[in-house]
């Protein structure tokens, strides 16, 4: 069975996107750091609306070229990569006056030049490209690994989470250097590219320091249970946040672990690893879950939600030889993403939305294409083939792949991530890649947890640290977890090729039907027996038997004047250290099922879908919701329409072109009046529907709330059409594609629909029958006017609480479902030019449709190849 990419039944689509959206990077984005896939231009940090700490990526170093490198060799594009190095060494400035994240800086920068090194003297030794190449990736690395060492100026040895790539830390014009706390993961993903660096150039302060961080952090694990909290104080030492998981914040700490041992050949690596790896599955594994818990309380659960980071994990294990959990976590996992197509940032225990985003994150694909190469089960080439058939079906869009806004409505953000071309594209294509489509081994490197590539041979290199133990007190384990060599799969399953399968089994219908509760560790210690005395759920406070309970838990029932019902808990009025958990526990689900509650009064985000030619769905816009008018969650259907702006644009007095809006979504804006009362207007002159655009410029769903429109103190009932919201930036486009195509159509619904690919193709065809047609016209004309000149074609989180914060819930959903969203605050903010211009100005939409018929036309050369 030939496995290849482009091979595989349904896959065909893949192959000549997954160049055309570098391509889109080049065209519309360089040399910005990022692409933005809905307005096809570059994303570049002090021109766009800050997005927080997301934004400490960018460097104006063209991130995303850099971090895409080695991911153009493994997808066998060799005159692709020699060109992007020329760009990056000819245009690439690392001297910015800019504050980065070292962490990101590390991962994706550092670790793209020292992947690109690595192919680049692959690829020269072979003696067919790169012949010029002499090493300039590597100096420019070492050049970055500079200028990230200040960041290490700290008596513990832990970097400063941000540094200035041209003043470093603490000078005066620097603006970083007063922070006090650091993601663990943050100080301890540093080794592999460290390391690396310092054994590729033969300089050890790299790997020194990197070393020492690692020490330090494990000097300060929580001796008792041997965890790591999420948040520790670069000066002190002391853990600010002090729960524990293998999600955010904590993730590649583990994983570096454990690759720095194989990459460096260093026993204490493996030997911490191991310690960590037994405290997880002994207090955080609960399986098919992975929870997160207390470094000093590791039998209490610190929160009832896990975050879509943790995908990394089963990847992980099956690196260590452990496949069983890694495949019970695998596929509670990809049960999820069956749900909603992809996996949203954060789910609950009983596999509700906790949060909604989807940024395109490759982790699942990372463990995916793991557990393909350690069972050789074709079950994981169908998962590949689901990925990759949601991102051509959901996230890809006219100029690459948009970042989900919300995966229950299937709306987009204007964002990719170099990581999803970085890392997504490159798993994803090894998964279904044959020995024979590779250029080299694969089998000879090591991926970073960016999937950089670093060659094994490093670990005989420059070998300028002492291998001796510095550390002491390892935890006596099993000796199966110091097994010294790797698992070699083909004794993992002897004579039972149906193993992986019959562990899986069990967990087919653990989201859809069973939506399980997690155990308490206060629970599992009572093994078969009885379980916790009260959940918050079943609670009532006229039930005696209940009063009891919580007494003995420790908590006390207050009534208040207004009847209201308070409570609290002192742990030290409970029966037992037990009941204290229980009555610990009992509290947290309280505050987090009144904060439910609270949430369900909420109307979840709605979605407006360009359906039109050329668009066909694929652009898909969040939208407010109004508390009056139609119920889109009740009409699946939803209300689909031609778009025509109204007069007066407000929409605040009677319609003067009801002709042009009859039987049509109106389009007007916001302001002057209640929105009740545009309503009464619009469906007075006959509208079917209304948008009402943000006036408030620049006003992205991106950067704010979600926005539900209220009605106007009165009843409402007489308003029967539906009504939604749209902020600024998504109004425009739709303005914009009314301007360039007049007729626009578009769909009003709860969630966003497939594209509609029977009218793309027939659009697509009739295309083709309008272009021969114009080809004849034009020869025909040319034969008779020789004088005639042909014209030139123009060229185309820091919560410590499992219980929600303010502001985060954005809806709910019924069955096992329910989100929530993290607004923030919107600013801009300013940063210096380097030596490349960084203006990058909007596409015209005709330029970006050049590129997308161009996509489309790809696409059937290679359906009828396939036929």
């Amino acid at each position: 069975m030939n496995r290849g990419v482009c091979s595989v039944p349904g896959l065909v689509e893949w192959c000549p996107f997954k160049l055309s959206s570098l391509v889109s990077l080049q065209d519309h984005a360089y040399p910005a750091d990022e692409l933005m896939p809905l307005t096809c231009r570059g994303r570049v940090r002090g021109q766009e609306p800050s997005r927080g700490d997301v934004d400490d990526a960018l460097g104006k170093f063209s991130l995303t070229l850099i971090d895409t490198l080695d991911t153009l060799v493994v997808l066998n594009k060799t005159k692709e990569f020699e060109e992007a190095v020329k760009k990056v060494i000819k245009d690439v400035n690392l001297d910015n006056d800019i504050v980065v994240s070292v962490f990101e800086t590390n991962i994706r920068v550092l670790g793209g030049l020292l992947g690109g090194h690595s192919v680049a003297i692959m690829l020269k030794d072979k003696g067919e490209h790169m012949q010029w190449y002499n090493g300039e990736l590597l100096h420019m690395a070492k050049e970055l690994g500079y200028k990230l060492l200040p960041a290490f100026n700290t008596t513990s040895g832990l970097p400063y989470p941000r540094v200035n790539l041209k003043f470093g830390v603490r000078h005066p014009e620097a603006r970083t250097g007063t922070e006090t706390d650091t993601c663990t993961a943050c100080a301890g993903t540093l080794i592999l590219e460290f390391a690396a660096l310092s054994r590729f150039t033969g300089t050890s302060i790299f790997e020194e320091y990197a070393r020492k961080a690692l020490d330090f952090i494990w000097e300060k694990r929580q001796r008792s249970s041997n965890l790591v909290g999420v948040t520790i104080n670069i000066h002190t030492g002391d853990w600010v946040r002090k729960d524990s998981g293998v999600g955010a914040g904590i993730d590649s700490y583990y994983e570096y672990l454990l690759k720095a041992y194989v990459l460096l050949g260093d026993d204490s690596f493996l030997e911490r690893f191991n310690t960590h790896y037994d405290a997880i599955m002994k207090y955080i594994s609960q399986p098919p879950l992975l929870l997160d818990v207390h470094i000093h309380k590791p039998m209490l659960n610190a929160r009832t939600w896990m975050d879509s980071l943790l995908a990394f994990f089963p990847g992980l294990q099956v690196l260590k030889g452990d496949i069983r959990p890694a495949i019970e976590t695998h596929e509670m996992l990809y049960q999820v993403i069956k749900k909603h197509n992809f996996l949203p940032e954060a789910f609950t225990t009983d596999f509700r939305v906790h949060w909604a985003q989807h940024p395109l994150r490759p982790e699942f694909a990372e463990s995916t294409y793991f557990l393909y190469k350690a069972t050789g089960d074709p079950y994981y080439l169908e998962v590949g083939k689901t990925l990759i058939e949601n991102l051509n079906k959901y996230a890809r869009v006219p100029c690459g792949f948009a970042a989900m806004k919300d995966v229950r409505t299937g709306s987009h953000e204007d964002r990719m991530d170099s990581f999803f071309l970085a890392e997504m594209f490159k798993y994803l294509y090894l998964l279904f890649a044959d020995k024979e489509d590779m250029i080299f081994d694969i089998e000879d490197y090591i991926f970073t947890t960016e999937a950089h590539l670093l060659p094994l041979w490093l670990s005989t290199t420059n070998q300028t640290i002492s291998k001796k133990n510095t550390t002491t007190e390892y935890t006596e384990l099993d000796d199966s977890n110091f097994d010294w060599t790797c698992p070699n799969t083909q004794i993992l399953f002897p004579n039972d090729p149906m193993f992986a399968q019959s562990i899986r089994e069990p967990l087919k219908n653990v989201v859809d039907k069973s939506c399980p509760r997690s155990i308490s560790r206060a629970e599992e210690s009572l093994g078969s027996g009885p379980k916790p005395p009260l959940r918050a759920r079943d609670f009532m406070a006229s039930n005696p038997e209940h009063l009891e309970i919580l007494k003995k838990m420790g908590v006390s029932l207050i009534h208040l004047k207004d009847g209201r019902v308070q409570l609290v808990q002192h742990a030290v009025q409970a029966a037992s250290s037990l009941d204290a958990e229980d009555g610990l526990r009992f509290m947290q689900e309280m505050i987090e099922l009144s904060s439910q509650q609270q949430k369900e009064q909420q109307l979840p985000p709605r979605a407006v879908q360009i359906v039109s030619h050329p668009f066909f769905g694929r652009v898909v816009l969040t939208a407010g919701p109004a508390q009056f008018g139609m119920d889109l969650s009740k009409h699946k259907s939803g209300t689909r329409g031609f778009v025509a702006a109204i007069k007066p644009y407000n929409g605040c007095s009677e319609i003067t072109n009801p002709e042009a809006v009859k039987e049509k979504i109106a389009l007007m804006q916001r302001g002057q009046c209640m929105f009740a009362e545009k309503a009464r207007n619009i469906q007075k002159a006959g509208a079917i529907g209304g948008i009402v655009i943000d006036d408030n410029e620049g006003s992205s769903s991106d950067t704010a709330p979600l926005f539900q429109m209220a009605g106007d103190g009165k009843n409402t009932d007489d308003i029967t059409i539906p009504m939604l919201f749209l902020f600024n930036k998504e109004g425009n486009i739709i303005l914009d594609a009314i301007r360039e195509y007049e007729a626009v159509e578009v769909l009003l619904s709860d969630k966003a629909k497939d594209r509609d690919l029977e009218m793309e193709n027939m659009d697509q065809k009739l295309s083709e029958n309008d272009s021969h047609k114009q080809n004849s016209e034009e020869a025909s004309s040319a034969s008779q006017d020789v004088g005639a000149v042909s014209e030139e074609p123009e060229e185309g989180e820091n919560q410590d609480s499992s219980i929600p914060g303010p502001g985060e819930a954005d809806a709910s959903e019924p069955a096992c479902t329910q989100g929530d969203e993290q607004p923030q605050e919107q600013q801009t903010e300013t940063e210096s030019d380097s030596k490349v211009n960084w203006d990058n100005k909007v596409q015209p939409m005709e330029s970006i449709l050049a590129d997308w018929n161009e996509d489309i036309e790809a696409f059937e050369m290679m359906e009828k190849d396939e036929l």
